[in-house]
């Protein structure tokens, strides 16, 4: 039997078409040619800068599937529109076992008492630092933010090579990591940091200065770590573009303070912009995808005096590292001949695999007491979202509802109860999941969201419906039921709970008694301008108001210490996409005009899904830094064709309505 990536039946002349279609884009890569010019002289691309679709190179070129035109389609000619319901045509991974692995908890970053040569207060050139300026904090406050702050860390990227599964059907895997001096790991240690305590990474480039050539077909050896999305200086950010080669280095200073230290909340901050659970990854403009994809990713949980980590002190939430657990998750593909892990340069739409990764594991299981846990759960995409259910396979009927406490990082007032929650690339939720009911069961987490190919769930028409109806466009556009939300069981089941049957003590607050936790901070201030952004697909890439990312030129300047709000604009009928702000968290005001009903919308955030057919309206306060920083969908894959731009914070912004 022969399948696609979706576990589709294909015929076996079917399956050979599309191997050999991957195997020759492979070889065009190994070829080096992979520039859109060289492209364009072989005759390989449209006009519309898409693949053609060619048997033996496009799997779109082969029995292409019929569609209807759903009703928002319009007279929209955008490339790429309805093909949300056109699934991707690319072959299954090999058939592994699932759930014969134990979770991996990524160890804790470890300090370090002194780098050589020391930090500077200006980027160190003749050693090798690129960084874009001068350390920020040291200049406001140098006895609060000292050039060498006590706590340091080594951080060197590198390849090394693991498994994803101890299933032999699969082999080892060559990957990109981080190493903090215990060795490199993907994903990266944990960081383990505080408020009131700043701290200083330094980050090595020691990848091999390999080629597309020799590099397993794809990855970039040139990096720019980004602390998502703490309230960093825009030097310490690790901005897209200011990337580095092997050999060199970059410190970035990060001063874990809250927002409005140097401005409204002064000297302190406001306790109600507190983050918690943020990520690192790497953000090579044009490579994120690919370097992600590869590996370069970790967790970030900044900790206060009231989310401490100690069920004892402060809030009470479960303890951390034991019951407050980082939950990195990641889809991939794996070639059905070798097992090796690829990744389609030539798939512009996002890219959806069949193999789900929790924590660098395909398919694990988590030991689990009767008690209540903390869950921190991060996408990384590169293109899939997620709708997580608690299943028990053994009562599928059964409604399993769990606690949603955090988004992107940011406490909820009040925790909040949820059959559900949906999250995109780079999203975060932080959930707490009481297990005492289920001793000695057997759970699962389950994606249960309808995902056909890369650009987005299936789609709904946000006008016409809400995201989890019964009926997508793609139910009119396949002529068959395609809802947004797949049956218990019948969708992903990515992480095996096992609970024991022995009681345990419990003293991590209760979110049923409906705690308290921080305020949202208030959005009646009036703006110093609106600016509106219009996210679609031009020739082939991905656009923001028309234009292709450029990493010489800023579209607009915002006024440092201003408000303002942005309108993000979705006018497509079938694609989603996640839209990330650098420096500070939004608030949704509203979607079409009306306010968030859903309480992943309700908390702070730095991700908003902007849906089909949909226009979103966020609150921003930009305060203390100055410098650049952009704007970019976090789908990775449209995010490296294009769909990114800079903006920079300045003492007197501009007046651009339409950058």
């Amino acid at each position: 039997m022969y399948y696609n990536v979706f576990g589709e039946k294909v015929s076996r002349k079917r399956f050979k078409a599309m191997c050999a279609a991957a195997k020759n884009r492979r070889e065009l890569i190994a070829a080096g040619l992979t520039s859109r010019r060289d492209l364009f002289k072989m005759g390989l691309l449209t006009a519309g800068g898409m693949l053609v679709a060619k048997n033996g190179l496009s799997s779109r070129a082969y029995g292409q599937t019929q569609t209807n035109n759903p009703p928002s389609s319009g007279s929209n000619s955008s490339p790429g529109t309805n093909q949300n319901c056109v699934p991707g045509n690319q072959t299954q991974s090999p058939v592994t076992r699932p759930f014969i692995d134990p979770l991996v908890i990524m160890p804790l970053a470890k300090t370090v008492a002194a780098l050589s040569p020391a930090p500077t207060l200006n980027p160190n050139v003749a050693a090798g630092e690129v960084r874009a300026a001068a350390f920020q904090a040291p200049l406001i406050d140098p006895v609060r933010f000292p050039v060498v702050p006590g706590t340091l860390y080594n951080f060197n990227q590198r390849q090394f090579t693991a498994r994803q599964t101890s299933d032999t059907t699969l082999p080892v895997q060559t990957l990109w990591g981080f190493d903090d001096g215990t060795g490199a790991r993907s994903p990266g240690p944990t960081y383990q940091a505080f408020y009131g305590k700043p701290q200083l990474t330094r980050n090595i480039n020691s990848l091999p200065p390999v080629t597309q050539v020799n590099n397993t077909g794809f990855g970039m050896p040139s990096v720019t770590t980004h602390l998502h999305n703490a309230h960093n200086p825009s030097e310490s950010d690790g901005n897209p573009c200011d990337f580095y080669s092997s050999g060199h280095f970059c410190d970035q200073y990060y001063p874990n303070v809250l927002a409005g230290f140097n401005s409204d909340h002064a000297p302190n901050g406001d306790i109600n912009e507190s983050l918690s659970t943020l990520w690192y990854h790497d953000h090579r403009v044009d490579f994120t995808s690919q370097n992600t994809y590869k590996g370069l990713a970790g967790f970030y949980c900044l900790f206060n005096q009231f989310d401490t980590g100690s069920s004892a002190t402060g809030f009470h939430l479960p303890d951390f590292p034991a019951h407050d657990i980082p939950l990195l998750f990641a889809d991939r593909v794996y070639d059905p001949a070798s097992g090796e892990l690829v990744f389609d340069l030539f798939n512009l739409d996002g890219i959806l695999g069949d193999k789900f990764l929790v924590n660098g594991t395909i398919q694990p299981f988590f030991n689990v007491e009767p008690r209540r846990y903390r869950f921190r759960l991060l996408d990384t995409g590169p293109s899939r979202f997620y709708e997580f259910f608690l299943t028990n396979l053994a009562s599928p009927g059964t409604t399993n509802p769990y606690w949603l406490i955090g988004t992107d990082g940011n406490l909820l007032p009040t925790p909040v109860q949820v059959q559900s929650v949906r999250i995109g690339p780079a999203e975060r939720v932080d959930i707490i999941i009481d297990f005492r009911s289920f001793a000695g069961q057997t759970l699962y987490l389950e994606n249960r969201l309808n995902q056909l190919n890369g650009q987005g769930p299936v789609a709904v028409d946000s006008m016409l419906a809400p995201q989890n109806s019964a009926t997508t466009e793609c139910s009119l556009v396949l002529n068959s039921s395609q809802p947004a939300i797949k049956p218990a069981g019948a969708g992903n089941l990515v992480l095996q709970f096992r609970v024991s049957g022995t009681a345990v003590t419990d003293d991590s607050v209760d979110p049923a008694t409906h705690p308290s936790f921080y305020q949202l901070p208030s959005t009646t201030a009036a703006p110093r301008i609106v600016r509106t952004f219009k996210f679609d697909r031009l020739n082939g890439q991905w656009s923001i108001n028309g234009q292709f990312m450029d990493c010489n030129q800023f579209r607009f300047a915002v006024q440092q210490n201003s408000v303002e709000q942005w309108l993000l604009t979705n006018l497509t009928g079938d694609w989603t996409h996640p839209v990330h702000i650098h420096l500070e968290e939004h608030q949704i005001l509203s979607r079409n005009r009306v306010a968030p009903t859903v309480p992943a919308d309700m908390g702070r955030k730095d991700v908003t899904q902007l849906h089909p057919n949909e226009r979103a309206m966020l609150f921003f306060r930009f305060r203390d830094w100055t410098g650049k920083y952009p704007i970019h969908c976090h789908n990775v894959v449209h995010e490296d064709h294009a769909m990114m731009a800079l903006w920079h914070v300045v003492a007197q912004g501009d007046d651009i309505l339409v950058p």
